[in-house]
């Protein structure tokens, strides 16, 4: 394993805890051994670089720092991890990927070099572009990553003719579900869902002591949401989209509420993408249902693709299918999976991929 191999190690503990910041990895190396480790932690804590640093102390100089993401150069919640690096002593920075942040973007290598610093850009660098994939899309387009999560029989089902769908899938697959939730800066689901299922959209995780929830998005057009709805109980904030202003009761407390421009008379998708990105949001896991994950295919807006897929037939003509929407209406129309992975989960296959449209 490479040092730059284990900074992407150590990166993949801030999935969860440094959002809405990147999940970015460092470690610091002196005379071929390991001096130190850091990840990103919650907002307004130290970053990456500045947390292996300060655990190095003063064996920090003359040292080479590996960082997944080029060291930030601005003031946010906390001073220019550049000012960090210079300060140091360190002699040479190794750097996967420039940050697409418009206020970093090259900036963070540039001081470094004026500063006398040697800096190689590039290793790891497509490990580091699908640990930070969240983070390049949001910078480079203002929108989050969205990714349609759903769980399906083999026959593509997701629920029965009745409406029953719990559980399609094993206890494994929905303890995979709840992390892939953990990451996440917010859950979104249709109004139809929240009507028929009654979620709770928290991360549940037994090995975990959760302290952030993740954002909890319901679209909902003209405002139906019942108001006795699990996730208002729930710790965290939820957040509803509506194409019209409407009023839940004052008792419902870290609820929002925003009417968006309509389309088709229903809420015009990319304009909540943008509304999310300015919070800032930059990953949004899709849970369904059928309408919702099929109005944002046809919009070409999911980005990723988590299929959970049980070994059984439910049949059926009235049972709804993962993805409904206008859909393909030729083949050369069909969205089809790139980069795919499969996983065996207990009895069930996860399959995953990124969209891209036509043959």
């Amino acid at each position: 394993m490479s040092y730059m191999d284990i900074a992407l190690a150590v990166g993949k503990r801030a999935r969860g805890i440094s959002n809405p910041n990147p999940p970015v990895g460092a470690v610091l190396v002196k005379n071929e051994q390991v001096l130190s480790e850091g990840f990103t932690g919650r907002p307004g804590s130290p970053h990456a670089e500045v947390m292996a640093i300060t655990a190095a102390g003063d064996d920090a100089k003359k040292a080479a720092l590996y960082v997944t993401l080029e060291p930030c150069c601005h003031f946010g919640r906390t001073p220019p991890c550049t000012e960090v690096i210079i300060e140091s002593g360190i002699s040479k920075v190794y750097i996967a990927i420039k940050d697409p942040d418009n206020r970093v973007w090259g900036k963070g290598i540039d001081r470094l070099q004026k500063a006398g610093i040697e800096v190689s850009l590039g290793l790891g660098e497509k490990a580091a572009e699908v640990d930070l994939e969240a983070h390049i899309k949001l910078s480079k387009t203002g929108s989050p990553l969205i990714t349609a999560k759903f769980a399906v029989s083999l026959d593509g089902k997701i629920a029965t003719s009745s409406g029953d769908a719990k559980w399609i899938t094993s206890e494994e697959s929905r303890a995979r579900a709840h992390f892939m939730r953990f990451e996440s800066d917010a859950i979104m689901v249709g109004v139809n869902t929240v009507i028929a299922d009654d979620p709770r959209l928290t991360v549940r995780l037994n090995e975990k002591k959760i302290e952030r929830q993740p954002l909890r998005v319901v679209i909902d057009s003209s405002g139906r949401i019942p108001e006795k709805s699990a996730l208002f109980l729930e710790k965290g904030t939820t957040f509803v989209a509506s194409t019209q202003p409407f009023k839940l009761p004052d008792n419902l407390q870290n609820v929002t509420t925003k009417a968006f421009p309509s389309k088709e008379a229903r809420v015009d998708l990319t304009a909540v993408l943008k509304y999310l990105g300015n919070i800032p949001v930059s990953s949004v896991l899709v849970e369904g249902g059928s309408e919702l994950l099929g109005s944002l295919f046809d919009e070409g807006l999911v980005d990723k693709v988590v299929a959970f897929i049980s070994p059984s037939i439910i049949g059926g003509r009235l049972s709804l299918s993962a993805v409904g929407g206008r859909g393909a209406n030729v083949m050369s129309e069909k969205y089809s999976l790139v980069d795919v992975s499969r996983e065996f989960i207990g009895p069930d296959v996860l399959i995953s991929g990124y969209c891209e449209k036509g043959d």
